[in-house]
């Protein structure tokens, strides 16, 4: 995997430490975006892992939702799951709590530890894609070994 860029080499060092077999594939195009991720994998848009970085309003503590790429987020519905309301923060945030860009933010292998919530229909699919460091580069695996991988809660999100 020494092909690989630095940040998705970081995911997956992360990945084989944690016990989670994924190969990590570079895609010519970009996946930024959970529709073009869909493409790119040939999958529904709704088997891609949006890994979407909050803030607790009250705490401040970054909380990271794994979403089905075909939901929004109901950011008083997950609120109420996790507690405290969520804070949308900016992408210097984001860079700084998880280690990686927007758009390539992979569920695991952050510089800041932080809780986890899973949304519970991406378990309607026996196979789903996550971001692994970078725009063009990610993985599948199944819902139930990333949510063991991550130790997330999982929660209806929208």
């Amino acid at each position: 995997m020494t092909d690989l860029p630095p940040s998705a080499r970081r995911v997956s060092d992360a990945a084989a430490a944690s016990g989670l077999a994924i190969a990590i594939i570079e895609m010519p195009g970009s996946t930024r975006t959970a529709q073009e991720a869909a493409d790119a994998c040939g999958c529904q848009v709704g088997q891609i892992v949006k890994s979407l970085v909050f803030q607790g309003a009250r705490s401040g503590k970054p909380i990271l939702l794994l979403v089905s790429g075909g939901n929004r987020v109901n950011e008083k519905a997950a609120a109420a799951h996790i507690g405290e309301a969520l804070r949308r923060p900016d992408a210097d945030y984001v860079r700084e709590t998880t280690g990686f860009a927007i758009g390539g933010v992979p569920p695991f292998a952050h510089a800041s530890a932080m809780d986890v919530y899973m949304d519970r229909d991406l378990f309607a699919h026996a196979e789903i894609w996550a971001a692994a460091g970078t725009p063009r580069c990610v993985f599948a695996t199944n819902p139930q070994a990333l949510c063991d991988t991550v130790g997330a809660v999982v929660i209806d999100v929208t």
